[in-house]
């Protein structure tokens, strides 16, 4: 925001300020991201008129908690990056953990005795169920950076400050390691302190997958070095490093409380044994269980993993029946231009690809995209019933159109191909009971053909040479 536009957005925000304490809902006008932390921050109680931050760690406890924290390592860096602007600029500059409790704060000392005040300082915590909308808490509520401009804040004694604040999130795991802050009592931040605060961030996130990529590579170092079938080897965190080609355990395992004993996702037990820096799974299955595709017919299309039944959305759908057609893997793009033709989006694709992920685990891979379980498939069974020349089978399994619903050029070309192969196979060579069947699809219901055929083959008492028959005339 220009500081040209400060005057007129003050009045609108004090008008909505003091509809929202009172109760009622802020007028238009005001960012989304402040509403929604206003209603959380006064369903949570928040008093608009509370004091400075809680104190809820003393110089004594806050040492050892420093020294235990995963950002520990990196405050030089981030100090080497933000300190000198913030001293420069008469801000402050903090860290905290995930519970926005500040570890660490450096910068201007005039502004630091003022933060003082506030509880802007070492051991006191910013969570947004504690101070109510802030740079800090509302960046860790929302997961992403955030600039919280003065009179956004909920609490009235911080409407002398603007902060400009981005979550920490750990690679390894995805949680939230901590926040980085930088505050100061000017109207407002300079738009590139605000970049500078969420680069801070993304340079502490790529140092701290730098580190694990290292910790990665000496553990499977030591995993290479042992002999015969070591097993699968997994990180500390319990994410699969090395040892599962097939992805039998996917991505991560959830780690036991205690003892040795691992339950796998299809209910079987392992044994899990330290190894260096990490585990080794024993005992898991040789193979991942197949995956089953049902995406013939007018049903909702469904995948199974062993006995384990997904209903699925036509989307993913979609891209597991190209996935399945094209064995060697697609990328982002590839898919994309099978899905959406010249229209199509890859970022759109990787997300798919990730709620995908989330169903179905390891059976996904990336570069290229990839399925790793065993597949079997309706529609990949009819091709191979075709090419055996077998129509009584071909009729059984053929229950309708490949994903009548879907408008992927692919899958639509992939359909239309299925549906005349088989409609000539079993005009060709198929017994009165396997045109019966077809008659049973979308397209063969109205099959005037095949319907025709059906009045001629069978006699006259047959209920479906009736049927066919009663077709035939209807209007």
């Amino acid at each position: 925001m220009s500081y040209a536009d400060l005057d007129a957005y003050s009045d609108r925000l004090r008008h909505a300020y003091e509809r929202a304490v009172s109760g009622r809902l802020p007028p238009a006008g005001l960012r989304q991201l402040i509403s929604a932390s206003w209603r959380r921050s006064i369903d949570a109680g928040i008093d608009p008129d509370g004091g400075p931050a809680p104190l809820v760690y003393d110089s004594a406890d806050l040492a050892d908690v420093r020294a235990a924290h995963p950002l520990r390592p990196l405050l030089p860096l981030l100090a080497q990056t933000l300190t000198v602007t913030a001293e420069a600029s008469e801000h402050v500059v903090v860290v905290t953990d995930s519970e926005g409790r500040v570890l660490w704060r450096d910068g201007d000392r005039d502004v630091m005795r003022l933060a003082d005040r506030v509880g802007l300082a070492d051991g006191h915590q910013w969570a947004e169920g504690r101070m109510g909308t802030n740079g800090i808490g509302t960046a860790l509520a929302t997961r992403r950076s955030v600039h919280v401009y003065s009179e956004e804040h909920l609490l009235r004694i911080l409407h002398v400050w603007s902060c400009g604040a981005a979550p920490i999130v750990d690679p390894d795991t995805g949680a939230l390691l901590g926040c980085v802050d930088v505050s100061g009592t000017a109207p407002s931040l300079h738009p590139a302190t605000v970049a500078l605060v969420g680069a801070a961030a993304k340079l502490a996130e790529s140092q701290l997958a730098l580190r694990m990529h290292e910790r990665d590579a000496r553990l499977r170092h030591r995993f290479d070095a042992l002999r015969g079938r070591p097993g699968i080897l997994l990180s500390a965190t319990g994410r699969v490093i090395a040892g599962d080609p097939t992805g039998v355990l996917g991505e991560r395992v959830q780690l036991p409380a205690s003892g040795e004993r691992l339950l796998l996702r299809d209910g079987r037990v392992a044994t899990l044994e330290p190894f260096a820096d990490g585990y080794l799974v024993q005992g898991a299955p040789p193979a991942a269980p197949t995956l089953t595709l049902s995406f013939l017919g007018d049903g909702q299309p469904t995948a199974a993993i062993g006995e384990r039944r997904l209903p699925l959305s036509l989307r993913h759908a979609e891209i597991l029946a190209l996935l399945a057609l094209h064995p060697c893997g697609l990328t982002a793009e590839q898919l994309s231009f099978h899905l959406y033709g010249d229209e199509g989006n890859p970022v759109t694709i990787r997300a798919e690809i990730h709620r995908l992920r989330g169903q179905l685990g390891g059976r996904v891979t990336a570069k290229p995209y990839q399925l790793t379980s065993p597949v079997e498939a309706d529609f990949l069974q009819v091709r191979q019933l075709l090419a055996a020349d077998a129509p009584t089978a071909l009729a059984r399994t053929y229950t309708g159109p490949l994903l009548p619903r879907s408008e992927s050029p692919e899958i639509r070309r992939e359909r239309d191909e299925l549906e005349v192969q088989v409609r000539s196979r079993l005009l060709l060579s198929g017994s009165p009971g396997d045109l019966w069947a077809y008659a049973q699809t979308a397209h063969g219901r109205e099959d005037i053909e095949i319907l025709e055929r059906l009045a001629d083959s069978l006699p006259s008492t047959d209920h479906r040479a009736a049927a066919a028959h009663a077709r035939l005339t209807a209007d």
